[in-house]
């Protein structure tokens, strides 16, 4: 089926913070538009500063901006649109949410094991979000020490929650980013026939 002409969809990349859903989201992107697709990637990070410019990252916070990036996902969806939805959503009824919202939904799960997924979001810059959440979270753990701006940190302070039912899985710390990005295309190019 070719892609460009499929009606509205969408594909949320999930996974721990670091697992590399922003950079396999980007490049599946690229290769999509390369094809001709009308995609749009949502990424959750600069969504995220969008709907609250001065993010607290609390749990009613994060509620309220997964129920509006679930809502544009779906919006642009039904205007035709292939959307890449990259977020965490450690909460598996959150994207269960957007599987009841989004007509054509399938979800993108990027396994990877939290020491592989600390050692790249350490080497990630300051930038969408605070840089070094990991070793902060774990000092606050271990000191009792507050850092300014830092919520709640998925795979240290909250549990991810992976749904066994993910119709893609992606081994994060095995595949190069290309062999992840063709294997994400493959399964669209089957999901969409």
């Amino acid at each position: 089926m070719n892609i460009s002409r499929s009606n509205g969809w969408a594909l949320w990349f999930t996974g721990l913070p670091g697992c590399g859903k922003s950079t396999l989201a980007k490049a599946v992107r690229r290769a999509l538009e390369e094809r001709g697709a009308l995609v749009v990637h949502l990424e959750m990070d600069a969504r995220r500063k969008i709907y609250f410019p001065n993010p607290t990252y609390s749990p009613e916070e994060r509620n309220r901006a997964y129920d509006r990036f679930i809502q544009e996902a779906s919006d642009l969806v039904d205007q035709g649109h292939g959307v890449l939805m990259d977020a965490t959503a450690h909460r598996l009824a959150v994207r269960g949410a957007a599987r009841t919202r989004i007509r054509r939904f399938a979800e993108v799960f990027i396994r990877c094991p939290l020491d592989v997924a600390m050692a790249r979001e350490r080497e990630r810059p300051e930038g969408l979000v605070m840089a070094g959440l990991y070793e902060k979270a774990l000092d606050r753990r271990r000191t009792g020490h507050e850092h300014p701006g830092l919520g709640q940190v998925i795979g240290v302070d909250v549990p991810f929650e992976e749904n066994p039912g993910a119709e893609c899985v992606v081994d994060g710390a095995a595949l190069t980013i290309d062999q992840a990005r063709d294997h994400v295309l493959s399964f669209l190019e089957n999901w969409l026939k």
